[in-house]
């Protein structure tokens, strides 16, 4: 009997997340839409519907006069009940932390952008800073503060076994601190961390629905070199493979990286390594803290004005992309790469390097360079990414499981 009840109620989750599911993918959408792309039956469809609009989750919207193509009674959606929940992200990078508080349905609500150095973290502990900016949101959205409920954070770096904080990150003074369980005490609140790298392939599925079949790897160039990796086979999504490109080794005993060692794909690829080479600078002296967006577009510049050295540290830059993704060819069938971040304007000066990398070997010769999109810029995929990380979060772990219409009183 017990047995039984545990099925059912297994049975009843699993059918509540394939609608939300099918809302999270598509927006608003009619009954039928959403039993024909999940398969419910009507009456299963019907009878979990109206549960979801008395619980205040989901909201009936009639469809305009614009939208109704038939004559007669114009056809009701199931929408996301915005006010049902708020979820905050926050993107954590070397130069910026932006926090955004969001509705149940996705919608922008308030955000606060601060500047992040390489001495901001040294003067004020990672968690404290957070806290501060997380008190403002609550303060300036009062109507919200008792239903937030998932704070999703965006990071760049390694994360602990934990997943609490960061083994390693190229944010100063980030590493070794931990981050979850500090706001978690404070707020009451689920605060999950998210690799980057991994958001950018993620938010690149979401904004580019073909992509959905196929194995693809997001790259970035910038500041620092990051890689995410999603597989075809769905089964697969949710691996870290591949998410610490940049620090493959390239070269033994070569260029000096920021992580500390040497030889790996970002001491060539990313803006300071490209610089050192463009400069002649010795390999194993240190790189630059930061490297100004005019400084790099004078490099760019000078390389398309035939400058040798530029040329050279372009061609460095492009071989280094090459070799990784060369080995990353040898282990898994890419469908596609995605280049996003400032490198991107330099992509014809890197490409010759990164075609001739890619299909050095064997596998790559055979299957040749995949179809390569740039993405100038890589922060509304990482963005998208996190929203929809935060917004299923919401959608598996609360609403799928809940019972009690605990708030239907917010649903006007």
């Amino acid at each position: 009997m017990a047995r039984g009840v545990a099925d059912t109620e297994m049975i009843r989750r699993q059918n509540r997340d394939l609608i939300l599911g099918a809302l999270r993918r598509a927006g608003p959408l009619s009954r039928s839409q959403i039993a024909a792309d999940t398969g419910l039956s009507n009456a299963t469809l019907t009878a979990i519907a109206s549960e979801f609009v008395s619980q205040g989750v989901l909201v009936d919207l009639e469809s305009t006069a614009g939208e109704s193509r038939v004559r007669g009674r114009p056809s009701v959606k199931l929408a996301h009940n915005r006010k049902a929940a708020f979820t905050l992200l926050v993107e954590l990078d070397v130069t910026r932390c932006r926090i955004s508080l969001l509705d149940y349905a996705g919608i922008l609500v308030d955000r606060i952008e601060s500047a992040i150095t390489p001495a901001t973290f040294a003067e004020t502990s990672a968690p404290h800073f957070l806290a501060e900016r997380i008190q403002l949101i609550y303060a300036r959205n009062a109507n919200a503060a008792d239903r937030l409920l998932i704070v999703a954070i965006s990071v760049q770096g390694i994360l602990s076994s934990e997943e609490t904080g960061m083994k390693w990150s190229p944010i100063a003074h980030l590493a070794g601190v931990d981050i979850v369980t500090p706001l978690q005490d404070q707020f009451g609140l689920s605060v999950k961390l998210y690799k980057r790298g991994r958001l950018m392939a993620d938010g690149m599925r979401w904004l580019e629905p073909e992509l959905a079949g196929k194995t693809i790897a997001t790259v970035f160039i910038g500041s620092t070199v990051g890689m995410g990796l999603t597989f075809a086979d769905t089964d697969r999504i949710g691996s870290d493979i591949g998410t610490e490109f940049g620090h493959m080794i390239h070269v033994p005993d070569g260029a000096l990286c920021r992580c500390g060692a040497v030889g790996c794909i970002e001491a060539y690829a990313a803006d300071y390594g490209i610089l050192r080479s463009a400069y002649s600078v010795p390999r194993h002296t240190p790189p630059a803290q930061a490297v100004p967006p005019d400084d790099f577009r004078q490099i760019v510049s000078r390389a398309r004005m035939g400058d040798r050295n530029a040329l050279h540290a372009f061609n460095l830059a492009g071989s280094a992309i090459g070799y990784g993704l060369n080995r990353l060819m040898s282990i898994f069938n890419l469908d596609q790469i995605v280049i996003l971040g400032p490198g991107t304007a330099a992509y014809d000066l890197m490409q010759p390097g990164i075609t001739e990398g890619a299909t050095a070997s064997l596998m790559g010769e055979l299957r040749g360079l995949p179809p390569v999109t740039l993405v100038a810029e890589a922060s509304e995929p990482i963005y998208r990414g996190l929203t929809m990380k935060a917004l299923t979060d919401l959608d598996r772990t609360v609403f799928a499981a809940m019972n009690q219409p605990a708030i239907a009183q917010v649903a006007e």
